[in-house]
């Protein structure tokens, strides 16, 4: 069995999108929900998602909205709240079409000023009567701005009591950017990755949610590359060693799109914190010149690994992502 913990729903029918857009231009007029029929979804996947999983020899995807799309930003309180249900239920219907290759995790309806606390009904919602298995939590929600507290602020505290309530897990995700100063796959994604890890550094928020999960995406930002400089940091800083601090709450994905980044991760971060991912068909979609092959196949920099054991990737594979998301079960 292998697992990929991070796909997005990037080729949803074109209805939702339309959706979408006369909801920002007429907020307060009611619309109907997208119309959209179970062969547009077959469509929608096949030639894709399906088809990659095929070719690459996945089994299944850890399925969300698509991350561009959340764009908390945008609308108001109540605007996001109805994006986040139309977007949780479109990814539910894809999982009761292809319940062996799906599985759902859900948007949250955040919005800029808005407590996290705002979300609890929905996740509640999406866990208990969908059977998502995990959220995307966006860290940023004003869109590359930064104007809410920081993750280990108790503003946070409503949204991750119920999170531990349900056991389920948060891949810290952010959205589009709308500040220009910041790309958003090659900026802001990343920066956001990194940005996340020190909050958590720097806090006492496992000590108050001892299993709270956090998924860092795009394998970690910046994070492993730096890992020197975090463990002197929190050397500096009287803090316990990272390994004790953080490697039993957070956790990191293999959307890293060359061998060599695959390498320095799987060498700096213990095994156990690595779940497979791959983003298909995510932020980058391209063949590489050098390899012939998709910069997103990252099952092919995995196997290409040979100090990696047997029981080393059958935990990047699918163990580590089962202890992580126990409802997948």
């Amino acid at each position: 069995m292998i697992i990929d913990c991070h796909g997005h729903y990037t080729t949803a029918p074109r209805a939702l999108e339309t959706f979408r857009e006369r909801q920002l231009a007429s907020p307060d007029d009611p619309i109907s929900d997208p119309s959209i029929d179970d062969e547009e979804i077959r469509r929608s996947v096949e030639g894709a998602q399906l088809k990659l999983q095929k070719e690459r020899g996945t089994d299944r995807t850890i399925f969300s909205p698509r991350a561009s799309s959340m764009a908390h930003h945008l609308g108001n309180a109540a605007t996001s709240i109805r994006w986040a249900r139309v977007c949780n239920n479109l990814i539910h219907r894809v999982c009761q079409i292809y319940p062996h290759n799906f599985v759902g995790v859900c948007q949250l309806p955040q919005s800029p000023g808005i407590a996290p606390a705002n979300c609890v009904a929905e996740l509640e919602r999406c866990v208990t009567e969908l059977g998502f298995i995990g959220c995307n939590l966006n860290p940023d929600p004003s869109g590359g701005y930064w104007t809410d507290p920081p993750l280990t602020d108790r503003w946070w505290y409503p949204l991750y009591e119920k999170m531990e309530e349900l056991k389920v897990p948060a891949m810290i995700h952010v959205s589009s950017s709308c500040n220009p100063n910041f790309h958003a796959t090659g900026a802001h994604y990343l920066n956001a990755d990194t940005t996340a890890f020190m909050q958590l550094l720097t806090s006492e928020l496992f000590r108050d949610f001892p299993t709270l999960k956090f998924v860092l995406p795009h394998g970690g930002g910046a994070v492993p590359y730096h890992w020197g400089r975090y463990r002197g940091l929190a050397q500096d800083m009287k803090r316990p060693p990272l390994a004790e601090l953080l490697l039993h709450n957070v956790y990191f994905d293999t959307c890293v799109y060359h061998l060599a980044g695959i390498e320095l991760l799987t060498k700096v971060i213990p095994v156990d914190n690595i779940l497979f991912a791959s983003e298909m068909v995510g932020a980058v979609r391209g063949i590489d010149p050098e390899t012939g092959h998709h910069f997103d196949d990252t099952k092919r920099y995995l196997d290409a690994l040979t100090w990696l054991s047997e029981e080393d990737r059958e935990k990047i594979f699918a163990a580590n992502a089962r202890r992580v998301y126990p409802r997948m079960d």
